[in-house]
């Protein structure tokens, strides 16, 4: 018997008050042991990647149906990353605890998680993890790529290349409100190698998505056919007791830092891999993804680190082409939501377009992944992407240019008379996990109109959030402990010396320990943010952790499995 029939099976009063509410045309047969599926849809009209996920949903119903289960729409919390304000990072716990909590509280046997835009599926499966049902994710897909003036747009990226050309003078500000029509094509999550398709592909690395599935594009019909897929394929997993505990092991997560080098993936994807394994009680660390990671050759050819976009990918034949090139590094224990280890599904994997899936002897970089750094203004830690960086600038020593809020920079960054040169480090503070709050995407701060318009296109920043997948450049971020939380980058001032080494992992301001530890903060860094008297901000600011732990808040941390002790009536 099943998991929902403690709701269903019996002659009492409340077993006939589960079965009378939820009949409205289901036969009575429905709840003789057949599996309840919920289907944790995260489809919304204020999110507009996830926007044809009801559409997705209705082919799981057809998949669960197939299989003899019952299938039952569940909307979740969904979270747009180009929408919400401040900062949709701010709520991924939210969502994930909210969909924790419906998952255990309803009859289901078992569940599908769509998500597509950047925390639904991070939340989906942290959700997941914690409530321990078996589970399997359906990615809503990349949309397909549009064209303006006869070059393809990476959106996200060209986002902020074009405005930075507007910003420098060598683009209209007409021109670039015309790209605006093109950018978006068709349904489905950002183009470009964003945080939406790296936790897309990397929810496949994990294991827990039908083989061969993410990356589809939202348009291809292949989604809707992998959907239904998925639909049977859980009815399977309830039968087997396939949870997500059995395939999110410590094997899985080193494969998903396999991938995420491999791809070019995003920072951002680190703090959401730190924060699904804490739910699991799996030992991962930050210095996990430099260990595993950093010797990984970069094979896609992708913006924003390359060239092509997601559809190229998919055609060129998709993660599966990709990780046959690395399988040597892959941990051969580690299994999918089919119950067969991942490797035993690369064996037909090939590589159709050699320009956007490179091979192990060409690739794109020969050492790719997350570097991690270590110093006096990073005590826990800091994330770079070398791929996305300059390779002139991951050696350097440089004058720091501090603002200590968002608002500040914008209030003097285009300063015609700002004290800055190409050598400066721009450091922007307050943006951590409780600064913003949220740990929003701003790090790669904006370049100063001056050096813009002198031709510089990259230079040194620093700070304390996130940056989305989707930029560039030689950006040092997730610095752990952020300002606000009493770390060193908020005793930082203007004209302090910085040295970065991405080779040596260090990142350190050129003071003695003791004069940086008698400093004082700076007030304004500590205090970025008006603090909340109630509601959910209240309650992230008190709990929340620093990035280097997954930002995730300390009385969510492990999990509390699908029991629950109490009826309702």
């Amino acid at each position: 018997m099943g998991r929902s029939s403690r709701w269903y099976v019996g002659t009492d009063r409340n077993a006939y008050i589960h079965r009378a509410w939820m009949r409205r045309g289901l036969p009575s047969r429905a709840f003789e042991g057949r599996p309840q599926i919920a289907i944790a849809n995260t489809a919304s009209d204020l999110v507009p990647c996830n926007m044809h996920l009801d559409e997705v949903a209705e082919h799981v119903k057809r998949g669960v149906w197939e299989a003899g289960g019952v299938p039952l729409n569940l909307p979740v919390v969904s979270l747009g990353e180009t929408q919400v304000r401040p900062t949709a990072m701010l709520w991924r716990n939210m969502a994930a605890m909210a969909t924790e909590e419906m998952l255990r509280a309803n009859p289901i046997d078992g569940v599908v998680l769509l998500g597509g835009c950047d925390k639904t599926i991070p939340a989906l499966l942290m959700a997941a993890a914690s409530v321990d049902l078996p589970a399997v994710v359906v990615p809503g897909g990349p949309m397909l790529t549009g064209h303006f003036r006869g070059r393809p747009l990476g959106c996200g990226t060209d986002v902020w290349r074009l405005s930075e050309e507007v910003r420098g003078g060598r683009l209209s500000e007409a021109e670039f409100l015309r790209s605006e029509s093109s950018m978006i094509r068709s349904k489905g999550h950002c183009n470009t190698m964003g945080t939406a398709s790296t936790m897309g592909l990397l929810a496949e690395a994990l294991g827990m998505t039908l083989p061969g599935l993410a990356g589809t594009p939202a348009p291809d019909s292949r989604l809707l056919a992998g959907a239904h897929e998925s639909g049977g394929l859980v009815v399977e997993m309830v039968a087997a007791d396939r949870r997500p505990s059995v395939v999110l092991t410590r094997a899985s997560f080193s494969n998903a830092i396999v991938a995420l080098a491999a791809i070019g993936g995003s920072t951002n994807a680190v703090v959401h891999l730190l924060a699904i394994a804490g739910r699991l009680g799996v030992e991962l660390t930050l210095d996990d993804f430099d260990r595993i990671g950093s010797g990984v050759p970069l094979l896609v050819d992708l913006q924003p680190a390359g060239r092509h976009l997601m559809d190229d990918l998919y055609r060129a034949g998709g993660l599966h082409a990709v990780l046959h090139q690395v399988r040597d590094l892959l941990d051969p224990e580690a299994i999918t939501v089919t119950g067969r280890p991942l490797v035993d599904h690369l064996d037909e994997a090939t590589i159709h377009d050699g320009d956007v899936i490179r091979t192990r002897d060409q690739p794109v970089l020969h050492d790719a992944g997350i570097a991690v750094l270590y110093g006096n203004l990073a005590p826990d830690g800091a994330v770079i992407k070398p791929a996305a960086a300059s390779s002139h600038l991951l050696k350097h020593r440089g004058a720091a240019l501090v603002f200590d809020s968002v608002e500040d920079l914008h209030a003097r960054l285009d300063d015609p008379d700002l004290d800055v040169t190409p050598d400066s480090v721009l450091i922007l503070r307050g943006c951590g996990p409780k600064g913003y709050p949220g740990m929003p995407e701003v790090a790669n701060l904006p370049l100063p109109p001056k050096l813009l318009a002198q031709g510089v296109r990259d230079m040194v920043r620093i700070c304390d959030g996130r940056m989305s997948g989707t930029a560039y450049g030689t950006v040092v971020l997730h610095v752990a402990p952020e300002a606000a939380a009493g770390g060193p980058l908020a005793k930082v001032r203007t004209g302090d010396m910085i040295i970065l080494d991405v080779p040596g992992r260090r990142l350190d301001i050129d003071i003695p320990d003791e004069k940086l530890a008698a400093r004082e903060p700076a007030p304004a860094a500590v205090n970025a943010f008006a603090r909340p008297s109630r509601g959910w901000q209240r309650l992230y600011l008190e709990t929340v952790q620093q990035a280097n732990t997954g930002a995730d808040l300390d009385f969510l941390v492990g999990s509390s499995g699908d029991h629950v002790p109490r009826e309702s009536h």
